[in-house]
Order: C-alpha cells, then sequence, then structure tokens
C-alpha cells in the first residue's frame, strides 16, 4: 500500500506570516492537530500543531493573534511523497516521534498530509496490499507513546529519518 491510497489530499495550509489564531481556526474548522506550513510556492516549510499554539501562547504571555507561526515552527520538517510504501511512512514517524507527515511531491510542493489516524483507520490483521499490518500499526503507536527524553539544549535530536 502508497501513501496516496489513504493520504488526506484536500489539506489547507497557513504561511509563516500567519498568526497562531488563524492557524488555530484552520484546525478547529477542519477537525485536525496540524497545519502544514507553506512558502509562496506552497513547499512546505514546516508544521504547526495544536500542542505548539498551546506552549507557545501559555509561555510568552501574549494573545495568539500576537504570535506569527514563522516564531513558534522548528524549520525541521520531516515527510513523505505520494508515492513512498506506507511501511517507509511508518518508519518516518517512529524515528521522528511524529504522529503527521506533510506529503510532498519531488519539489517539496503539498500533496496532502499521513496520519496515524489515517494509517490506524486502514489496518487489518495480516498483510495485504488492501490494508496496513496491525503488526506495524502497533509498533508505531508504542514508539509515539513513548515519553521523549528532553534534550541538554531543550530541542529534539536531528533524526535520520525523512527530512525534507
Amino acid at each position: 500500500m502508497r501513501v496516496q491510497d489513504i493520504m488526506t489530499a484536500d489539506v489547507e495550509s497557513c504561511s509563516p506570516d500567519s498568526d497562531l489564531g488563524a492557524a488555530a481556526t484552520i484546525m478547529w474548522r477542519r477537525d485536525c492537530g496540524s497545519v502544514p506550513v507553506v512558502d509562496a510556492e506552497r513547499r512546505v516549510i514546516g508544521m504547526i500543531t495544536d500542542r505548539d499554539i498551546c506552549m507557545a501562547v501559555s509561555t510568552r504571555n501574549k494573545l495568539a493573534s500576537q504570535i506569527k507561526v514563522s516564531e513558534v515552527i522548528s524549520g525541521r520538517v520531516y515527510g513523505c511523497a505520494p508515492d513512498d510504501r506506507i511501511k517507509d511512512a511508518l518508519e518516518t514517524m517512529q524515528s521522528a516521534q511524529l504522529r503527521r507527515l506533510p506529503v510532498v511531491s519531488d519539489e517539496g510542493v503539498l500533496q496532502g498530509i499521513l496520519s496515524i489516524n489515517d494509517v490506524v483507520l486502514h489496518s487489518a490483521p495480516g498483510r495485504s496490499k488492501k490494508h496496513v499490518a496491525h503488526r506495524d500499526v502497533m509498533t508505531t503507536l508504542k514508539v509515539l507513546s513513548e515519553h521523549r527524553q528532553p534534550e541538554e539544549d531543550g530541542q529534539p535530536p536531528v533524526e535520520e529519518a525523512a527530512l525534507i
């Protein structure tokens, strides 16, 4: 099974100049927990999550409308391509401890989002071309559920996973 078979293609994005309130509004309207951040050519330059917004607002003593998305995103983007195997995307999710990956073209242009929810909803016992193996899903969920160890500099480690 390939990423394009189960990804969400109709994805809304924001720009680095958007404020956190605008990003949160997209999440509310689309019932999602992250929004891709794209440049003028729709190349993915980051991801903003509901947790990013919550932590930024609570630690900066500012309103969401006073904080730009560019002030919060890390600049490290992990992603996958539409024709990647689901198993490879799950490995990226595991190594980077991410629940969502932007799906991008060879040029880095946003094509969609692959979330762990998409994968779980398409899983079935055993292996087949029409389903994702339960074993692969459970392995990924276990890794994603592990508590992260804080780094000395406060930043997560850079992994060898599908950086775009």
